[in-house]
């Protein structure tokens, strides 16, 4: 009778959060998830099986949406060393 979390729940990966302000119907939503990292992906054709150097810009974005997802979470910024 117990219920047990095991894995993650309401994460920015697990689920899908749009920012309501720009939801459109029938589009591909802005999202706070890793979703922008695999667009990119697949935009180049990534293989999956060969490594690859993520460019600069990929890399900064990315951190930004999980940032944004964090500030609209808990209304802080995160501490980043």
């Amino acid at each position: 009778g117990n219920l047990m979390l095991i894995d993650e729940a309401l994460t920015p990966d697990s689920s899908r959060f749009w920012p309501a302000a720009s939801f459109k119907v029938g589009r591909s939503q802005e999202s706070y998830d890793k979703q922008y990292l695999r667009d990119y992906l697949t935009s180049i054709g990534f293989d999956a099986q060969t490594p690859i150097d993520l460019p600069p810009t990929v890399l900064d974005n990315t951190l930004k949406k999980y940032i944004e997802a964090y500030v609209k979470l808990t209304g802080n910024r995160p501490e980043l060393n």
